[in-house]
């Protein structure tokens, strides 16, 4: 891919993200998802295999309902209200038709069916930004309209995100599904929230990006796509995916890990508001997600690959850890006991 366009792209990616965060009309923050889907395409389908223009095609196709279903939303809103301002949405049809169309853009049950395979189809860089910075813009509008959307709605859709989201991972051997159900099973954690706490949403969101971007960097390093090519992968860098191993069940969120923070946080604030059964709903529904992360730990680190492999060997040459992998691998295991600090700066 030609390093102009690539830079191109990026900026773009940086100017769609930065006009929807700081944005008050709804146009603004329309035109800023817009930027967003029309810079990724090119990162997506730069490969030119079959599955890549596949994946791009499904890509354009749902952004672009999403965004018309956006539009049509604050259209009715202000033609009943007179406000355009984004926090003024009002109007009982605009907020269910938002979000069906934030549903979307996120990959939330039941509009999750483009996520694992627009992720598959893409590389791994392009995946990462797919999975963190793309998700950060639908985000923060369902942050700033949090407080007129319907709660029943929402947790229905959180609770269906977050068993499918670890009940469909559970028989995948392409690392990259894993972890598009992985993302899927934690904004149901982030949607069941926002209603009752939006700040903790936003602090869910940040430590999920740290520990999803140190793991697609970690993979890159190494060069893994599939479970099978994870258990060679020992041999490479064995440092690497002995931290790896942490920073997947940090993801999992097992004490005293980073990831054990914002599901505690959750657990605790659901409790507070009555909410036990659905409290107890998700915890247990994190358990099958629990599993698959086991077992992306056990293939990485505990499994040791047989003498006589039955597959091609990957040409490999060794390349140092980079010192970002370092210093996100450490803030993805080690920050549970800076809790305190991160609460009171949020």
């Amino acid at each position: 891919m030609n390093p102009y366009t690539k830079l191109i792209s990026y900026l773009s990616l940086l100017l769609g993200t930065t006009i929807t965060i700081s944005s008050n009309h709804w146009m603004m923050a329309w035109t800023g998802l817009e930027i967003n889907t029309l810079a990724i395409i090119p990162l997506i389908s730069k490969s030119h295999h079959p599955r890549a223009v596949e994946a791009t095609i499904k890509y354009f196709l749902v952004q672009a309902a999403a965004s018309t279903l956006m539009l049509f939303s604050s259209m009715t809103n202000a033609w009943f209200t007179g406000q355009w301002d984004i926090t003024q949405l009002t109007h009982p049809t605009s907020c269910l038709l938002l979000t069906a169309a934030i549903a979307m853009k996120l990959g939330l049950v039941p509009f999750h069916f483009w996520f694992p395979e627009v992720l598959q189809g893409s590389p791994m860089t392009t995946a990462l930004l797919l999975s963190t910075m793309m998700k950060f813009p639908p985000i923060t509008i369902l942050f700033m309209t949090s407080h007129t959307l319907n709660s029943t709605l929402l947790t229905i859709l959180a609770i269906t995100s977050a068993a499918l989201g670890g009940w469909m991972g559970l028989n995948q051997t392409q690392i990259r599904k894993i972890l598009a159900f992985s993302s899927i099973s934690h904004l149901g954690w982030m949607t069941i929230i926002i209603i009752y706490n939006p700040k903790l949403t936003l602090l869910t969101f940040y430590l999920y990006s740290l520990m999803t971007i140190t793991v697609f960097l970690t993979l890159n390093t190494t060069k893994t796509l599939k479970l099978t090519t994870m258990m060679t992968s020992w041999t490479k860098a064995p440092m690497l995916n002995a931290t790896l191993m942490l920073t997947l069940l940090s993801l999992a969120g097992l004490p005293p890990l980073t990831g054990f923070l914002p599901k505690w946080l959750i657990i605790q604030e659901l409790t507070k508001q009555e909410m036990t059964t659905t409290a107890t709903a998700i915890a247990m529904l994190s358990l099958l997600g629990l599993f698959f992360y086991l077992r992306l730990a056990y293939y990485s680190t505990i499994t040791l690959p047989p003498s006589p492999t039955n597959h091609m060997k990957q040409w490999y040459s060794y390349k140092p850890t980079s010192p970002q992998v370092a210093i996100l691998t450490s803030l993805s295991t080690t920050l549970l006991p800076l809790s305190p600090v991160i609460l009171a700066t949020t």
